[in-house]
């Protein structure tokens, strides 16, 4: 049953993170990714409700997963960076949420670039 309630919170997070997007983009322009920034902020803030809400509130499992993992996780994956993160930081693990941080958007960035050059090489090679 709780795989059912991801997938709910997971087409649910998808349209949202869609819809919000491209609302956004059509709102303020592209001159900056502004969708993105307010999805994943809002991501942000979704996700630490949800967790300390299920935390105060009877909630059941399916619920918290359909909102944490199924919806938040395809709204952004943003929200659950920045919560590990902050769990890291609370633990006294500062050096280790720092190298978290920094170690995710650096590694993130040359995964991409990687990514961008092996799509170009095949598809130089193959057309």
């Amino acid at each position: 049953m709780l795989l059912l309630y991801l997938a709910v919170g997971g087409v649910l997070g998808t349209l949202a993170r869609y819809g919000l997007g491209s609302w956004i983009y059509s709102w303020a322009g592209s001159a900056l990714p502004w969708g993105t920034l307010v999805v994943n902020l809002l991501g942000s803030f979704v996700l630490g409700f949800a967790l300390r809400a299920s935390d105060a509130l009877p909630i059941s499992p399916e619920m918290r997963g359909l909102v944490t993992v199924g919806f938040c996780g395809a709204f952004t994956t943003f929200s659950t960076y920045t919560f590990e993160t902050l769990a890291l930081a609370q633990q006294g693990e500062w050096g280790r949420a720092a190298l978290y941080a920094l170690g995710s958007l650096v590694l993130g960035l040359l995964a991409m670039l990687a990514g961008l050059a092996a799509a170009g090489l095949l598809t130089r090679a193959g057309g």
